[in-house]
């Protein structure tokens, strides 16, 4: 085997099928859409080269920035409610009664297309038969909101079964890296007269800050590309109030047929999306390795 992999041509034979993979799957689709972006096509007929023209046209694009807002609200939200499944999970790590019951729970939105959700929260935001608004009703609210209909609060709106549907994926995540803390540092903490929360804030969340940081990577840059769902939902209306990156250039490509400007869109969210990530990366790096 090492003289195997000490061989440079062997280990190139080996990565060669990966390498193309990747290549046809990643790199291919990624120059296509950077150069479908130069064109003035409508998908089906033939391009004329038009240089940066769809490029400059993004940049000064004002839905294109508004859509980048809302993306980046999302990403702000999704981010904050990582304190939410980071508490939850403390507290079903804590070997508390029902544990096991709530954590199935909790994944059930992962199990859920994210059609079904948005039609399930349709239902519950419908103005006149939506469980929502019955029982602001029957709490004395006179004029309950028409929550999807509303441009000021549709997209906070959207935001709740965005943040219900991945609840499930990064408490299972959080729950797991707290399972694997050590048992004996827990029971010193609690000998020592640590309270919970001081166990918590001390001891588990500096154990686990590895992957805290990895689901805000994830949390952010799955943000800024989010589509389905609010596609569902809204479509990006009312008026593109809820619009956001993605569903734009969704919305550009295939309805409008303007491929061309679609694609520059599209490739203009691959480079802001990278930039991002590179900027959190840098952020949150941390040569520190937590020994047990």
């Amino acid at each position: 085997m090492n003289k195997v992999m000490s061989n440079k041509w062997m280990i190139a034979i080996y990565i060669l099928p990966a390498l193309l993979l990747v290549g046809i799957l990643i790199f291919i689709p990624l120059i296509l859409t950077a150069y479908y972006g130069l064109m003035d096509w409508n998908g089906i007929g033939a391009m004329e080269f038009i240089g940066l023209e769809n490029y400059i046209n993004a940049i000064q694009d004002k839905n294109f920035w508004d859509s980048a807002l809302h993306s980046f609200l999302l990403a702000i939200f999704s981010t904050l409610s990582l304190a939410i499944y980071l508490a939850v999970s403390m507290i079903l790590a804590s070997k508390i009664k029902g544990a096991d019951f709530l954590r199935k729970i909790y994944l059930i939105p992962m199990l859920l297309s994210s059609v079904a959700i948005a039609q399930l929260w349709i239902k519950v935001f419908n103005p006149t038969n939506g469980i929502l608004n019955r029982i602001l009703l029957f709490f004395g609210v006179e004029k309950p909101p028409i929550w999807l209909a509303n441009p000021d609060i549709v997209l906070y709106a959207i935001f709740i079964p965005i943040l219900w549907q991945y609840a499930g994926f990064y408490i299972l995540i959080y729950y797991a890296a707290l399972k694997n803390i050590p048992n004996s540092l827990i029971e010193a903490a609690k000998i020592d007269g640590a309270s919970p929360i001081q166990i918590a804030y001390k001891i588990k969340l500096p154990l686990i800050m590895g992957v805290v940081k990895v689901t805000i990577v994830l949390a952010i840059v799955g943000s800024l590309k989010y589509f389905d769902l609010i596609y569902v939902m809204t479509g990006g209306g009312p008026n593109g109030a809820s619009e956001v990156m993605a569903s734009y250039m969704y919305k550009l490509a295939f309805s409008t047929n303007d491929f061309g400007y679609g694609s520059a869109i599209g490739f203009l969210l691959l480079i802001i999306t990278l930039i991002v990530t590179v900027i959190i990366r840098r952020l949150t790096a941390n040569d520190e390795e937590v020994q047990y």
